[in-house]
């Protein structure tokens, strides 16, 4: 049976799964690792409490972590995230810096950070706006005031999947889209 929940230890290894293996637009292997050294590596050792998991009979098929340190967010992206990076190429590399830029920009608006990923055959049933719809809810009822992310221009899907499920396009710059979402008004 499928519920969202919080993140516990014994999720860690499930969660790199997800990670590697989630559909990312077609990204190469390396680019996948990369997002799992900083997503998973990071935030979900660093973290933990700021990570939910979508949960099928005890094993997690998909995560979103939501983190409002910006400053940790920039942290991993400069010194982890971008240096693994400029070794897959420029564009790569400027995506990255785009969305550090991005990021702090909006923070004040969008105070909390989201970066989710769900394994394909969950994404096909619906569950990517299950598992948003239930975050937003949490967040709301905590006071947070507004929940943003951001996607590689050239993934159309991702654009299309974010505004599905109530995000508005904020910012197009050079390779990254900002996505936010209102939670209070």
């Amino acid at each position: 049976m499928l519920h969202i929940r919080k993140y516990e230890e014994k999720d860690f290894d499930n969660v790199r799964y997800v990670c590697l293996n989630s559909d990312g637009g077609g990204m190469e292997e390396k680019l996948c690792k990369c997002i799992l050294h900083t997503f998973c590596d990071y935030y979900i050792e660093k973290e933990p409490e700021n990570c939910f998991v979508l949960d099928d009979d005890g094993k997690a098929v998909g995560y979103i972590i939501c983190t409002q340190n910006y400053d940790s967010y920039k942290e991993v992206f400069d010194r982890e995230y971008l240096p693994l990076n400029k070794h897959l190429g420029d564009v790569l590399y400027n995506w990255a810096k785009d969305s550090t830029i991005l990021q702090n920009k909006y923070k004040a608006d969008y105070p909390a950070h989201l970066h989710i990923d769900l394994l394909p055959a969950y994404q096909r049933q619906g569950w990517g706006g299950k598992l948003i719809s239930a975050l937003s809810e949490h967040l709301r009822s905590k006071g947070i005031k507004g929940v943003m992310l951001t996607a590689g221009t050239e993934n159309v899907n991702a654009g299309n999947f974010y505004k599905k499920y109530g995000f508005e396009q904020l910012e197009i710059l050079n390779t990254d889209v900002a996505f936010g979402m209102k939670l209070i008004k």
